[in-house]
């Protein structure tokens, strides 16, 4: 992922300074700072609870081959897919948040969070619905079932579609099956 090549010397070097925090614990409280940023660029404070704790495992103790056959195949979270295969991009996010017992409004809500605040894999703009990227706004929501818009897919694989406005036909967004399973 071309974000987090740039982001995790940066993760690196605080926990280092920092002297006794783990860089679990450091990504973790990354994670919650960021989302209290976009709260806050939305216009609401929150603040959201951080228990630190976690460790970090050594190289050594770690067998890297066998972490290998645990690599997704996909995330429909942040809109990733090794290859295509028999399943359906949609069936798979379902089938993901059902693994993390999420229920229907969590999978919709996190979706719908990931793709304003631009957190897809490599960076790609695939359901990023807004253009405010970054502020935890309803624009995905909004967006995505804009009766102005008409979704086609993109190609004979229909993976990616164009979300091109009604009138006149230019592109507004593109989005993934996993973005217009909602």
């Amino acid at each position: 992922n071309t974000i987090a090549v740039g982001v995790l010397p940066r993760l690196q070097a605080i926990q280092q300074a920092s002297g006794k925090a783990s860089l679990a614990d450091v990504i973790v409280l990354a994670g919650v700072v960021g989302v209290e940023q976009a709260a806050q660029a939305a216009g609401v404070a929150v603040d959201v609870p951080f228990a630190p704790g976690r460790v970090d495992a050594r190289q050594d103790q770690t067998d890297v081959a066998s972490f290998a056959v645990m690599e997704p195949v996909a995330d429909g979270f942040r809109n990733y897919r090794r290859v295509a295969g028999s399943a359906r991009a949609e069936e798979l996010l379902i089938d993901k948040a059902q693994q993390l017992t999420l229920t229907a409004p969590e999978l919709t809500a996190l979706v719908g969070g990931l793709r304003v605040l631009g957190a897809n894999y490599d960076g790609s703009q695939h359901g990023v619905l807004t253009d405010k990227v970054g502020v935890l706004s309803n624009d995905f929501f909004a967006n995505v079932l804009d009766m102005g818009t008409v979704w086609k897919p993109v190609d004979a694989t229909a993976q990616v579609f164009e979300g091109r406005d009604r009138q006149t036909g230019a592109v507004k967004f593109t989005a993934t099956r996993n973005d217009l399973v909602f």
